[in-house]
């Protein structure tokens, strides 16, 4: 049996996790590192994911696309006309944070080449040693088109339903989890303003101790991450539709990038007050 090769774009920290135990399954793992940094270069060499030319990844037996969400159709057009000029066709699988109408859209952009496509979601963090996940959902796949994922250690969770199916599970599931990263900050910031931190974690140290543990680990993971939950939470507001949801969704889209435009320029701001609220305390 010959090796799969699998197209994984970009290089990430998802996009090389994903890579990296791929190729350590033995499939030949292909990337694109076109345009991008020494840093992205690096961790694809680190991940053993090999550079290739947009024409060898449109004869991949799958093309993964897992880039910021404000990239994923530029990528799918960018794709399409040499996917479309390829004999072999991959199966290009959208693993991006964007809403369902979007990934419909870009399913008609690569299916109008011939190529298969499926809807994608990756809930959980990127793969690592000892850590089985995280969680790829994909719906509308061929038949036995996955098994070179599940082969490759990806833990492949197929969804009965059409193309957007997984992308309204991962578009739900971050609005809740992120979603109450982004109330809690912004709780613990105005509790800041008025001198009631230490109050309020009194508080929730008695009546919420199940919350409290949750947000302790969710709010300081996410200072590094605020910049990318930027774009997620501007497709979850898009993919709600439902106006009043949409507004939330748009004020925590400000939020994050207040906390990472505050971290880019020294942390003494916003990260600080976030930081000190879980300071250890007596």
């Amino acid at each position: 049996m010959s090796k799969p090769v699998i197209a994984v774009i970009a290089q990430g920290t998802m996009g090389s996790g994903v890579g990296g135990r791929l190729a350590q399954r033995g499939v030949d793992v292909l990337t694109s590192l076109a345009g991008r940094s020494t840093a992205s270069g690096e961790r694809a060499a680190k991940a053993g994911m090999r550079d290739a030319s947009d024409e060898e990844i449109a004869r991949a037996d799958i093309v993964l696309s897992i880039v910021p969400p404000s990239d994923a159709m530029a990528l799918a057009e960018r794709l399409a006309p040499t996917i479309a000029k390829s004999q072999k066709k991959p199966i290009y699988i959208d693993c991006n944070a964007v809403s369902s109408d979007l990934v419909q859209r870009i399913g008609k952009v690569i299916q109008a080449t011939g190529a298969p496509f499926a809807d994608g979601g990756i809930i959980g963090g990127p793969p690592r040693d000892g850590y089985d996940g995280p969680s790829v959902y994909i719906a509308a796949a061929p038949q036995g088109a996955l098994d070179p994922l599940v082969r490759g250690g990806l833990s492949i969770k197929v969804l009965d339903g059409p193309v957007g199916a997984a992308s309204a599970l991962k578009m739900s599931y971050a609005a809740i989890t992120k979603g109450l990263t982004g109330i809690a900050s912004a709780s613990i910031l105005a509790a800041a303003k008025y001198g009631a931190s230490d109050a309020l974690f009194a508080e929730l140290s008695g009546s919420q101790k199940g919350l409290l543990p949750v947000i302790a680990r969710s709010i300081p993971d996410m200072h590094a991450k605020a910049y990318r939950f930027v774009g997620e939470m501007e497709e979850i507001a898009d993919h709600f539709g439902r106006e009043s949801s949409a507004e939330i969704y748009r004020g925590m889209a400000a939020l994050y990038q207040e906390i990472a435009d505050d971290l880019a320029a020294g942390g003494k701001g916003d990260v600080a007050a976030l930081k000190a609220f879980f300071r250890p305390r007596d």
